[in-house]
This record gives C-alpha cells, structure tokens and sequence, in this order.
C-alpha cells in the first residue's frame, strides 16, 4: 500500500505503559551532553573549532567534497531542534507517547554519538571520527525506520521528530561523505591526483541516489533537504573557495537540483497517492 507523506494519527496508538521520568530526564541529559559539546567543538568553552583541527583536514577547501563555511549553520538548526524534542519529551504527552518511547533510545544514541564525533577530531583522529560518523547515519536511519513503523500522538510530535532527525539523517549523510575524504586525503590517498575530481562527482552522484531511496522510503522531504543543502555548499565552495573545480562545482550543483527535482516528485507522488495515510 502507498504511504502519505504524513502519517494519519490513527486510533490505537496508546499511550506508553509507563509514563515515568526516568528515561526521559536521561534522554535531556544525554542531549543537553551533546549540545554542550558542540559548544567546544565550535571553539567556544575553550575548544579548538572543527575546521583548524585534525591538521586542517576538515576545514571549508581541504578535500573536493568539503561544503563551504556557510553551509555548517544547519546544525543551528538541528542543535535548536534536539532542544525542542528533549524538553517536548519531557513534557506530559511525551511521556506518555508510545512513539516517543519508541524512539528515546535512538535518539540517546545519537546524542552521545555526536559527541563522542566533536571528541575524537579534537583530538585529530580522523579514522576513529569516520568509524563513529557512519555509525551515527546508521542510527539515524534505524530511528528514520521506527518512526514510520509506528504513529506519533499528534502532528506536533511528529513535525518536531521528523524535522529534527530528519534534517539530522540527511545532513550526517552527506558529513559522511566529507569526513571519508578528509580521512583519505589525511593518509595521502587521491592528493593532486587526476581522477580525484571524477570520483568526487561518482560520490557525488551516490549521494543523490541515497537522498531519492529516503525520499521513497519515508515519502517526505527532511532528509533529501538537508542533503541538498550540503550538495549546493559543496557546489558553492569548488566555484569560489581556494580549492576550485569547476567540474566538481557544477556537478554538486546538479546533484543538488537532482535531489530537490526528485525528492520533491516522489513526495508528491506519495502525497497524492496516499489513502489516507495508511501504510
């Protein structure tokens, strides 16, 4: 059967068995943990920022597939987003949601991911950061699969889920990416390299193909978004940054109307071929 690209709030979502403040307050700390980390890992709390550490690696013009400086204020964003969902999840419908309880453990997990990410390129290690950051996207995907397994309690529950781990999933996916080839180029592998470019685009292109399965998969937009979003940045950053490819530059540009363009048809798709919302 077809899936809306909003879910119905169908009758027989009960509420959790136990709505107790246990998990929930472990769920704001494990948050508050990793927005506090973010803080250092923008170089404030006298932290060192992201981009001057691990020798430079990870900075706006290091690798072909590094999005330029601008684009990084999603995750003002998503930090805003995780706010909103640890004080939504301790609020009385939270703790009662099922879905909600459904998802705490994930979203713990990915909280003290993200943290754990910040900690490692602090302290320069590159392979360790690639390691946690794939098993972040994988997290997040697991999460993305329990939220359209099961229905949220209201459409505010389920606006502030997907937007925030949406636009998560989307942004670590393409992070990812630009994390691999800082760890490469760090080992010397691809640098000043002819092929370097072409297999710039061939990721590229990957990550088109993973934003269309999301689109399809979860029938919405939040994750193809924030993956566009860091395609146009890199696309913005090989046309004027210091590490300019013109070939590699337009290509990201291309990719990111290729995702808006069919993640933005196989939602409307979704949308008009729903039968209201069931699955």
């Amino acid at each position: 059967m077809s899936r809306s690209h909003e879910p119905a709030l169908r009758q027989g979502a009960g509420p959790a068995a136990n709505p107790s403040w246990t998990w929930p307050v472990i769920t704001a700390i494990s948050l508050i943990t990793a927005i506090a980390v973010s803080f250092i890992g923008s170089g404030a709390l006298g932290g060192t920022p992201v981009q001057e550490v691990a020798g430079g690696y990870l900075s706006a013009d290091a690798t072909l597939l590094a999005p330029a400086g601008p684009a990084f204020s999603i995750w003002s964003v998503i930090y805003a987003g995780l706010a909103v969902y640890g004080i939504f999840q301790l609020t009385p419908s939270g703790r009662r949601s099922a879905w909600a309880a459904s998802l705490r453990g994930p979203a713990m997990l990915s909280a003290l991911l993200n943290a754990a990410w910040i900690s490692v390129v602090q302290l320069g290690w590159l392979g360790f950061s690639v390691a946690i950051i794939f098993t972040l996207v994988a997290v997040l995907a697991w999460m993305m699969a329990i939220m359209l397994a099961g229905t949220p309690s209201s459409r505010l529950e389920y606006w502030i889920m997907w937007l925030t781990f949406g636009l998560y999933l989307g942004w670590v996916a393409v992070a990812s990416i630009a994390n691999t080839a800082a760890w490469l180029l760090s080992l010397g592998f691809g640098s000043d390299a002819a092929w370097a470019p072409g297999l710039a685009v061939a990721l590229l292109a990957v990550a088109v193909l993973i934003a269309l399965a999301i689109s399809f998969y979860a029938r919405n937009l939040f994750a193809p978004v924030a993956i566009c979003w860091g395609l146009a940045w890199i696309g913005v950053g090989r046309l004027s940054g210091a590490n300019e490819s013109a070939l590699v530059g337009f290509a990201a540009l291309g990719c990111a109307a290729a995702v808006l363009a069919g993640a933005g048809a196989i939602a409307w798709h979704g949308k008009s071929g729903g039968n209201g919302g069931t699955r």
